[in-house]
């Protein structure tokens, strides 16, 4: 029986340091396990990943979980049959996915949980500032509606993400819910961050206040859309501040057209090219905690003491649209379509 299978039977966390992984002849393979490869936002990860990967001279081996959590076992243990020398997790499930980082670290082989937190020591956690997003969602919403009844379209269950982002957003607008110029009138986790679900979700909110909804905190551009298709349904879309979060093309023309309010950028290229850099640091032989940039943490839910990297967000609203385009994230022509002339600066 190889490890990965004993792992999986019998669910025990290996603890310690991750070994040194082995050189192959050729040079060092990364592996990536994605959650769901479908969704926008990680094609711009993966290019970025590439680019580090290629200019070192690595490998690049893939796997895409198709949303399934137990898929995701599987995944990771092809990866490590196919000789990865460090593995890149996106967590379709964070605790799910713990007996398959366990078996990889058994092999020697260096864990980066990718974006989402995998509560386990010897695995590195590479993400933006999730609360801050959380505060930056909020914080937008608020300047726009600061009071009234607010719903709340929260993340995938599954996910730590959901409850950092949460976490954020109620760090600004407790004392509002406190006072009670905001009224929390109806709040939902996410399946699977799916915008179906979001929507959905959002009807039965409208319908159950009688669509006197004033403002809605999606916690990312996808549940953002699902939110204002329903919206947009009820003639609401434009009069109720909606925000959201990645930057996603499509909700920053949603936010030049006014029907969004802010996306909290998060720059995948910079996300992805930290995450090659750091497997290529620990499949080289670093201890996590010599990674460059490394810092503590241990805001998990289990307290877990782990070694982090944390990149900063951007709020973007109309007013800074200006920003992802000279970036070079997005194209002017992309944010603009159908936007009236002279409505909106960046698109003049």
């Amino acid at each position: 029986m190889n490890k990965f299978l004993a792992v999986l039977l019998c669910t025990t966390v290996i603890t310690g340091s991750a070994g040194v992984a082995a050189y192959a002849q050729d040079g060092i393979t990364v592996g990536v396990s994605w959650n769901n490869f479908q969704e926008e936002r990680w094609k711009t990860d993966e290019a970025a990943i590439k680019a580090v990967l290629d200019a070192a001279g690595a490998t690049y081996i893939s796997a895409d979980a198709q949303s399934s959590a137990s898929k995701q076992l599987t995944d990771i243990e092809s990866l490590i049959s196919q000789g990865a020398d460090a593995i890149i997790v996106l967590a379709q499930d964070s605790e799910a996915v713990g007996p398959a980082v366990a078996a990889a670290v058994a092999e020697g082989i260096p864990v980066v949980g990718y974006d989402r937190l995998i509560e386990n020591p010897d695995a590195f956690y590479l993400t933006f500032d999730n609360k801050e997003v959380g505060r930056l969602q909020a914080a937008g919403v608020a300047a726009v509606q600061p009071e009234g009844n607010y719903v709340f379209i929260k993340g995938n269950s599954a996910d730590p993400n959901a409850d950092f982002l949460f976490e954020g957003q109620m760090e600004v607008l407790q004392a509002g819910i406190d006072s009670g110029a905001i009224k929390n009138v109806g709040e939902a986790y996410t399946d699977n961050w799916n915008p179906e679900v979001a929507q959905a979700n959002m009807e039965q909110f409208l319908t159950a206040n009688n669509n006197e909804v004033d403002a809605v905190v999606a916690s990312n551009d996808g549940t953002a859309g699902g939110a204002i298709a329903a919206l947009a349904a009820q003639g609401l879309a434009g009069s109720v501040p909606v925000s959201g979060q990645d930057g996603d093309h499509a909700a920053l023309n949603r936010i030049a057209l006014g029907t969004q309010t802010v996306s909290v950028w998060k720059d995948a290229r910079e996300l992805g090219k930290k995450a090659a850099e750091v497997a290529l640091e620990l499949a080289g032989g670093k201890a996590l905690d010599a990674v460059t940039g490394v810092v503590p943490f241990s805001g998990g839910p289990k307290g877990v003491a782990m070694n982090a990297f944390f990149i900063a967000p951007v709020a973007i609203t109309q007013d800074n649209l200006n920003v992802v385009i000279d970036a070079g994230w997005v194209t002017k022509d992309v944010v603009c379509q159908g936007v009236a002339a002279g409505s909106v600066a960046a698109c003049d």
